[in-house]
């Protein structure tokens, strides 16, 4: 006989969590989704992350493939290579990004591609855990994987540059992502990203438009005959095709460089991202606008040694020592972070936390970049 619903859903509900987390169980023909392709946003680089995320006006290396392709124009002469990996919770969540910017013969254009992947691996499948006759089988857990894919193919164009060192351009990028669940789930998607800067000796100003025309993700779904009878069986619904958009979103930032010796410059970037889909827990927080600063600084020795720190995410939450739980205070997530550069190698660390001040969960971040110098003919 079958065991009855209740019980079997206890063994059945890690395997149901992992797929709902990333496809959703309802078979919707489209819809906005707040927090759809959140793995776009968690950064690229571990400079940018060392500095909380605001880049959008200062970056000028491959990595403003991912936080601003008009900052592409920044690689002259040589072609320039950037990886990184990173951990969360423990090993449990990998993260990897790397880039790859290849400026054109008058240093005017240059071309870029990014891939980053965000996956947890061995996620238990407990769907057949219980025999038809109630007894539990522990030789029929299998695990699968997670994963989410975004390919960024960029472009910059140099629309105007000086003596004075004045730099004006523009760029976008178009973005392919794929994400699968096991053998259960898959999904493709496009969208656009279009990106403006103006970099001056001191100032810098920066704004990206990222899904600037909605990007969508088309789920399918693929089950057997036998995982469908366990999801009925259990009082689930069984996923059919469905579409999830990820609405506009803009982000702006100004920054401002100066020299405090002549051995020391300081870099300071103001960032603020806005999004358009309803009500968030951010420091302005309406609907439909919601708004979320972030500030970085970076202090360089001699262009040689940089040291970084930053902060973002602010939010309203309860508490900790509140046991009414009415009480509300301002978290936020903190990040530091170094760099190092010798010839054409640079090496950047950051040390950020995922969750806030109160309630760390901090990880390593490490990268590296490289000019690809050009043989000498």
């Amino acid at each position: 006989m079958l065991i009855l619903k209740e019980d079997r859903m206890k063994y059945l509900r890690p395997f149901i969590i992992a797929l709902l987390f990333m496809a959703g169980t309802k078979p919707l023909l489209a819809q906005f989704r707040k927090y759809s392709n959140e793995f776009l946003n968690i950064g690229a680089g571990a400079r940018g992350l060392g500095m909380g995320g605001a880049q959008v006006a200062g970056v000028e290396d491959v990595t403003a493939g991912y936080w601003n392709p008009a900052g592409l124009t920044g690689v002259k002469n040589d072609p320039q290579l950037s990886i990184m990996h990173a951990e969360y919770f423990a090993g449990i969540g990998k993260y990897d990004y790397a880039g790859l910017a290849i400026p054109t013969a008058n240093n005017k254009r240059t071309i870029g591609i990014s891939v980053l992947r965000f996956a947890v691996d061995d996620i238990p499948n407990t769907l057949f855990l219980v025999e038809p006759d109630g007894t539990i089988n522990y030789n029929n857990i299998q695990t699968f994987s997670s994963a989410d894919y975004a390919f960024l193919l960029s472009m910059a164009q140099e629309l105007k540059s000086s003596r004075e060192g004045r730099r004006v351009s523009f760029g976008g990028n178009a973005k392919i992502i794929h994400r699968k669940v096991g053998s259960f789930a898959t999904a493709w998607g496009f969208g656009i990203d279009a990106g403006f800067q103006v970099i001056d000796k001191k100032w810098r100003f920066g704004i990206t438009a990222r899904d600037l025309t909605t990007t969508f993700n088309a789920w399918t779904f693929t089950f057997t005959d036998r995982e469908k009878e366990v999801l009925y069986l259990t009082n689930n619904e069984i996923p059919i095709k469905s579409t999830e958009l990820t609405a506009p979103r803009l982000v702006i930032g100004g920054g401002y460089n100066f020299k405090i010796s002549k051995s020391i410059s300081m870099m300071a970037e103001a960032n603020i991202d806005l999004t358009f889909d309803g009500r968030r827990n951010t420091v302005i927080s309406s609907d439909p606008l919601s708004a979320d600063p972030k500030l970085g600084l970076e202090a360089t020795y001699k262009d040689v040694f940089s040291i970084r720190a930053g902060i973002n995410n602010f939010q309203r939450a309860l508490a900790d020592g509140d046991t009414l739980n009415q009480k509300k205070v301002w978290i936020y997530q903190p990040a530091i972070g170094a760099g190092f550069k010798l010839n054409n190698f640079y090496i950047d660390y950051a040390f950020t936390n995922l969750a806030n001040q109160s309630n760390p969960l901090f990880t390593h971040i490490f990268s590296l970049k490289f000019n690809l110098k050009k043989k000498e003919k």
